[in-house]
């Protein structure tokens, strides 16, 4: 379980085909710090598990499902990734509930900036705007933020210099793609309705 807050940017230092899955390595010397081996890094909002770690590194194998699902079938050597190790029971809850498990993508449409901020328009895979409310809470590259409007379609999320300046959302353009989480509270409520009336 994460928080949806950024420790660190890694950077993607080699990935390694492996037909049905890639491994990917990534320098991130913060969250490596207490690794061993099967923990768990969320990597721009996919949780993926540690299989080595040596020398503010560490390497992960990621199978054709998160390929498919998340955006980081399109990383390259020299990619920047949002990093993030899981929540401990004695920490603060800093963002909201993050699972590490990708509901699919979006692409940014829009970025308009203002003096300190930058309000970002993101589109919505139409299978999950019945989760996205206004003031409600989303991830996205691993990122928690409130969605600021809630379209049919698209949502927007407003960016303040922190998060410009300590994560990949500073620095992705329009026509980038995004992994998305939609809240999972919205998810099991939805869940139990559905019982509830079968």
């Amino acid at each position: 379980m994460f928080t949806g807050i950024v420790e660190e940017l890694g950077t993607v230092v080699a990935i390694q085909p492996q037909g049905d899955a890639v491994r990917l390595r990534i320098h991130g010397p913060v969250v490596t710090l207490d690794a061993v081996h099967g923990a768990s890094i969320a990597v721009n909002g996919v949780c993926l598990t540690v299989v080595e770690h040596a020398d503010g590194a560490f390497t992960a194998d990621v199978m054709q499902e998160t390929l498919d699902r998340s955006s980081l079938g399109g990383l390259a050597v020299g990619s920047r990734v949002n990093l993030e190790r899981p929540v401990t029971l004695e920490a603060r809850l800093g963002g909201h509930l993050v699972q590490g498990h990708v509901d699919g993508t979006g692409t940014i449409l829009e970025r308009v900036a203002s003096e300190h901020w930058e309000v970002v328009r993101v589109s919505l895979p139409d299978e999950l705007g019945r989760y996205v409310v206004e003031k409600g809470s989303i991830t996205v590259d691993g990122v928690s933020l409130t969605v600021v409007e809630a379209a049919p379609d698209s949502f927007t999320i407003s960016l303040i210099p922190t998060t410009l300046g300590l994560t990949t959302l500073g620095t992705k353009a329009v026509g980038d793609t995004v992994n998305l989480e939609v809240d999972v509270v919205a998810k099991y409520v939805e869940r139990l309705l559905q019982w509830r009336t079968a």
